[in-house]
């Protein structure tokens, strides 16, 4: 099969590795020409994947067009901002038929939209998955066992998407709950940005603990809210990926957290950061969905108020002690 990943960032560029080793004809499109020339020519991408060696059948290039007349499968790691974007720009040289795979863990910005919602406007007929779970990149290239989900609706398509995406140790399970696996990866990274400040500011693991399980409760009831099934906050969409996000140094959420912490301002975190940290900006949309669907979901405000600048986060911990009564664990708060 012939299959084009768009997005050479560290997990774009390790699922085109996966997939070129079940040996399908593998084209990495990188926005930048020298990087794509790098793994073209050097079996490298030292920016996104330092000291990893790629397969030499993989090809890469910045030719959009290129890149989208290749694919049989097409699999989507660009950021969420630029998802749209770039969807519509291969749009005139994709076949009509082929299954569409979003990497892309957030929400748009405007519209709220999962990114498997996004694939079905812009690219309307075509089957669309999500692949998500924890799956920290680096670990994947270093063939470190790993799971993850592929999501959609028609569990016969999830099964074909399956056997081409698994290889080794790194195990893939089949999901039909898309709600529940796309708002659980979004919105882990917001609860990631908490815990990496609970970090900055030394509050203790028992806090982080705590936010991480309050975390949870809040994604689980704005994924049920949006229609998505609560066990499957439980599973590897949900409870895997935010502890891996939460708890790894290599998680890019959790950096900005804990850089936060440490008193920095959010410019000049993100200024020195080559890969998109997705909860700065999906948290304002977490908001507006909160909003909508009338829930509480405090931690997400929190955050908010963090990186809109309204509050500092040694302030937002300090609220802890100010907080109302605690009710029963079912409800937020």
């Amino acid at each position: 099969m012939r299959v084009t990943v768009l997005g050479a960032g560290s997990w774009g560029t390790t699922v085109a590795a996966l997939l070129c080793r079940r040996d399908h004809e593998v084209l990495l499109w990188a926005r930048k020409p020298e990087v794509a020339a790098e793994v073209d020519e050097q079996r490298s991408n030292a920016a996104y994947l330092p000291g990893a060696r790629l397969p030499a059948r993989l090809r890469a290039t910045a030719d959009l067009e290129r890149a989208a007349r290749h694919a049989e499968l097409l699999v989507v790691g660009v950021p969420t901002g630029a998802f749209r974007e770039t969807l519509e720009r291969v749009r005139p040289h994709l076949a009509p038929w082929i299954p569409v795979v979003s990497l892309s863990k957030g929400l748009e910005r405007g519209t709220h939209l999962r990114m498997t919602e996004v694939i079905k406007e812009v690219l309307p007929g075509r089957p669309a998955a999500a692949l998500t779970g924890p799956n920290l990149a680096r670990e994947i290239m270093t063939g470190q066992a790993a799971a993850s989900v592929i999501a959609t609706e028609d569990l016969s398509v999830a099964a074909a998407l399956q056997r081409e995406v698994r290889r080794g140790v790194f195990r893939v399970y089949t999901h039909h709950d898309v709600v529940g696996c796309e708002v659980g990866g979004a919105l882990k990274n917001v609860i990631a940005i908490a815990t990496g400040m609970a970090q900055g500011l030394g509050v203790g693991d028992n806090t982080r603990a705590a936010v991480m399980s309050r975390g949870l409760a809040e994604l689980t009831t704005l994924a049920v809210a949006m229609g998505g099934e609560p066990a499957t906050l439980a599973g590897l969409a949900g409870m895997g990926d935010l502890v891996a996000t939460c708890m790894s140094p290599q998680s890019r959420n959790r950096h900005v957290g804990e850089q936060l912490g440490l008193g920095r301002s959010l410019d000049e975190v993100l200024g020195e950061m080559r890969m998109v940290a997705e909860g700065v900006k999906t948290v304002s949309t977490v908001v507006e969905l909160a909003d909508r669907h009338g829930l509480h979901m405090p931690i997400a405000r929190t955050i908010h108020d963090v990186v809109t600048g309204r509050i500092r986060a040694a302030d937002a911990y300090r609220g802890l002690s100010r907080a109302v009564p605690a009710g029963h664990e079912s409800q937020p708060g």
